[in-house]
C-alpha cells in the first residue's frame, strides 16, 4: 500500500473541497481557488473533514498515481490556506534586481537588463539581493522561480548568479599558475 496515498487529507476550517465528475477537484480557501483534473482511475471521496484517495487495483501505474493524486490535493489545500514561497539570492558584483508594478528587472552582467513579468496569481518581491516568489499554486511558484534562476544560473568558480536560498553551490578550484 502507498504510505503517502493512504494517509487522509485533513481539510481545515474555511476550506471547501468540491469533487466533480472526471475527478475535477476544486479547492476554495481564504487565499483563493485552485482547480485541477486528477487521474480518473483514482477514487476521491470526502468523509467529514477528511479526503480519502483510494486506488482500484495494485498495478504499478495505479500505485504511482495513488501517492501523486493524494499529494496534489494536499498541495492545493496547503496553497489556499498558507500559500507557497520560494526564495532566491543574487550573488555577484553589479548584479541587481528591481521591481516596478508587475515587472521584475534583473541586471545580471549582460549588455541589457532582463525584464520578466509576474505570471497570473504570482508575485515576486525584491528585498536587496533577495527575490521571494509567492503564490498559491506550488507548481507555478516553483516554475517561475526556476525561470528567474535560469536567467543567470550560479557558476562554480566564484558562485556568481541567481541561486535558491537553500541551494549549496559546489565550488571548484580555479587555474593554477605555471612553475
Amino acid at each position: 500500500m502507498s504510505r503517502i496515498g493512504r494517509m487522509p487529507i485533513a481539510v481545515p476550517a474555511g476550506v471547501t473541497v468540491t469533487i466533480a465528475e472526471n475527478n475535477q477537484v476544486t479547492v476554495k480557501g481564504p487565499k483563493g481557488t485552485l482547480e485541477r483534473v486528477l487521474p480518473a482511475e483514482m477514487e476521491i471521496r470526502q468523509e467529514g473533514d477528511e479526503i480519502i484517495v483510494s486506488r482500484p487495483n495494485d498495478l504499478k501505474k495505479m500505485k504511482s498515481l495513488h501517492g501523486l493524486t493524494r499529494t496534489l490535493i494536499n498541495n492545493m489545500v496547503i496553497g489556499v490556506t498558507e500559500g507557497y514561497t520560494k526564495e532566491l539570492e543574487i550573488n555577484g558584483v553589479g548584479y541587481r534586481a528591481s521591481k516596478s508594478g508587475k515587472k521584475l528587472t534583473l541586471n545580471l552582467g549582460y549588455s541589457h537588463p532582463v525584464e520578466m513579468t509576474d505570471p497570473e496569481g504570482l508575485e515576486a518581491v525584491v528585498d536587496g539581493n533577495k527575490i521571494t516568489v509567492k503564490g498559491i499554486d506550488k507548481e507555478k511558484v516553483g516554475q517561475y522561480a526556476a525561470e528567474i534562476r535560469s536567467k543567470r544560473a550560479p557558476e562554480p568558480y566564484k558562485g556568481k548568479g541567481i541561486k535558491y536560498a537553500d541551494e549549496v553551490i559546489r565550488r571548484k578550484v580555479g587555474k593554477t599558475g605555471k612553475k
